[in-house]
């Protein structure tokens, strides 16, 4: 202890007292000041290369959480417990008293928040930890912080120290500030909350304090410091968008870049994915799931992207550039990319590898393997016999991928990305969307705000119908005020008045299974047009408004795209009688969701806006109350 507050005091860093407090009292603690020592870590040292996460819990006895293998490639996590292979949306409560539209812990559990944390740090002290320094976020945009785990989940803290920037004691910063803590007590998923993921988040004056009672990363290391991002955001006044972003190069060398956003399994991970041809070399368009038709075009040659971010992007008012368009830059340090799509080598030969024949370590989680192994993307975790899970990850420093842009870039097209179920004639659903659509501004707001998590998501559980993800997306991840994100986003849009924005659906279309073709095609197309506007006959307001507008006719390299991947409708198996069922769901949905923004804090054109959408505004509406400029 003395010499790590020896090194705090020579910089000028401030410890919180709590924390000092706990590793002064704890068993023992060792600091940890690279990614290789807490890959070392996870397995129970260096020479090791079989780990398991366990803990006795009282009257259940021993459980085992996690086992973790040390594989050629780097380090592979499973978990016992098939529900803690994915986000639970349901796991934020906030311990404080400070303004929040969030459940507060003390109604969720019918007692104070301070009790348990007392109850956390008793746990803790008797531990022996495993600590380290970050920083999240951008040069010196951001939150600086601690993490404090027990020794045993170093897997746990090795995905954060790659999702973050690990920062060394030796070389931490003078003045370094430590805004937000995370503290880990996973026995606490079974003694205190009947074996479910929970994440409290405690805003104190100094600190944002994030403590994870599980030992998925995703509603913590990952979710969680996003949430002290959104947070310090919305006391300043800018947004850490829920997105990936992509400069994409077409053959012709002109770049246009892509910023995807969408809820989980929106498609962000693939927006930044090659297209993967069939064996003859064509490229499969979808599959008719009612009759098994196939469809496919040809495509000479693709473009090639540089990706920028894969899930987090700062739009900090420093790095604007008040050209009429946004310019963001990348929140995290490393990438939690789900390959769920990737079920057989060669789908995406890239991403393979990648992962295969990395230059660091790489975190797998929900990836089968056997110690000394190579772990393979597409060789899923079984949640039951012949059940894969459906959200196996890999963690992939930002570093090592090929191409990357580490510097702000400016947005050229914003899409939006919703998952989509089959739609027919007999069993209408909200899957009515074409290949791609283009929206009004006021528009394109509206889809932010209503945010559809979407079909079969495979990022979370349950996940099985449409719900909303909440404003921006990001609403689960975020601990205040939904009106002022809802506004900081409007805010943003009326701004740049210069960005085109794009709605596109993944999985089906129609009766199409599509997967995340429509993204890809589209990022294709509109790359190979630079700034060049459409046609006036190329596109029509959609048969529903809330579409914006629909495209008549696409062609790609000579290929043209059936009107039935563009206009639902023109489907046999939907028809006009099944699209409209379709699109009164989704007016239904607006409905329900745009209601919780009633709000006399909503700026004024954000109420008219949704006024318009209630009362059945036109295309021609929307684009009147937010106008473009080029």
């Amino acid at each position: 202890m003395k010499n790590l507050t020896a090194v705090l005091n020579k910089q000028n860093i401030n410890l919180p007292h709590e924390a000092l407090v706990l590793l002064n009292r704890c068993k023992s603690y060792t600091i940890y000041n690279t990614v290789q020592e807490l890959a070392d870590a996870a397995v129970g040292g260096a020479q090791s290369s079989q780990f398991e996460v366990t803990y006795d819990i009282p009257n259940k006895g021993t459980i085992t959480e996690v086992v973790v293998h040390r594989v050629t490639n780097g380090i592979s996590a499973n978990y016992t417990d098939p529900y803690m292979r994915r986000r639970d949306p349901d796991t934020m409560a906030i311990g404080d008293d400070n303004a929040t539209d969030k459940e507060l812990f003390a109604k969720k559990y019918g007692y104070e928040f301070s009790k348990l944390k007392n109850e956390t740090f008793d746990w803790l002290q008797n531990q022996e930890l495993a600590v380290f320094f970050y920083f999240a976020g951008y040069n010196n945009i951001g939150i600086g912080g601690i993490a404090i785990a027990p020794a045993n989940a170093g897997f746990f803290a090795l995905g954060l120290s790659m999702l973050q920037q690990i920062i060394p004691v030796s070389q931490l910063p003078k003045n370094f500030e430590i805004q937000s803590i995370i503290y880990v007590a996973p026995t606490f998923r079974h003694t205190h909350f009947n074996g479910k993921q929970v994440v409290v988040h405690n805003r104190t004056e100094q600190v944002h304090e994030i403590f994870s009672y599980n030992l998925y990363p995703g509603p913590s290391a990952k979710k969680g410091l996003y949430g002290a991002l959104l947070q310090k955001g919305e006391h300043e006044g800018w947004v850490t968008t829920h997105c990936s972003t992509v400069q994409v190069v077409s053959p012709y060398d002109n770049i246009t870049t892509f910023m995807h956003e969408g809820a989980s399994g929106g498609g962000k991970s693939e927006m930044l994915q090659n297209i993967v041809r069939e064996e003859n070399g064509q490229v499969l368009i979808g599959e008719n799931t009612l009759s098994g038709e196939r469809r496919l075009i040809n495509f000479p040659i693709f473009c090639s992207f540089n990706p920028v971010t894969d899930d987090m992007a700062i739009c900090h008012p420093t790095i604007q550039k008040n050209n009429g368009k946004l310019t963001v830059v990348d929140a995290e340090n490393g990438w939690f990319i789900r390959v769920d799509s990737i079920l057989n080598y060669g789908d995406d030969p890239f991403l393979e590898k990648l992962t295969i024949h990395p230059s660091s370590p790489l975190l797998f989680l929900n990836i089968e393997s056997i110690p000394n192994s190579t772990a393979l993307i597409w060789n899923h975790t079984q949640d039951s016999p012949g059940k894969r899970c459906p959200n196996p990850r890999v963690i992939v420093p930002r570093a090592i991928v090929p191409n990357i842009v580490s510097s702000p870039v400016t947005v050229d097209i914003r899409s939006f990305g919703v998952r989509t179920p089959i739609c027919s004639r007999e069993h209408p659903t909200y899957g009515i969307l074409g290949m791609f659509h283009i929206l009004p501004p006021a528009l394109a707001w509206l889809w932010r705000l209503v945010s559809p998590r979407g079909h079969a998501n495979p990022s979370i559980v349950g996940g099985g119908g449409m719900e909303s993800e909440g404003v921006g997306s990001y609403w689960p991840f975020a601990t205040g005020s939904m009106i002022q994100h809802a506004n900081l986003l409007l805010e943003q849009i009326v701004k740049n008045p210069r960005m085109k924005y794009t709605l596109v659906p993944n999985q089906h279309i129609g009766v199409w299974k599509v997967g995340f073709k429509p993204q890809m095609l589209m990022r294709e197309y509109l790359t190979r047009r630079g700034n060049a506007k459409l046609r006036n006959d190329q596109y029509q307001a959609a048969r529903s408004s809330l579409l914006g507008y629909e495209l008549n006719y696409l062609t790609l390299e000579g290929s043209k795209i059936p009107s039935r991947f563009l206009q639902v409708h023109k489907q046999p198996e939907v028809g006009t009688e099944g699209y409209d069922a379709g699109a009164e769901i989704l007016m239904d949905f607006f409905r329900q969701e745009l209601q919780k923004y009633d709000s006399p804090d909503l700026s004024p054109l954000g109420k008219k806006i949704i006024a318009a959408c209630l009362s059945g505004a036109s295309v021609e509406d929307y684009e009147q109350l937010i106008p473009t400029n080029g």
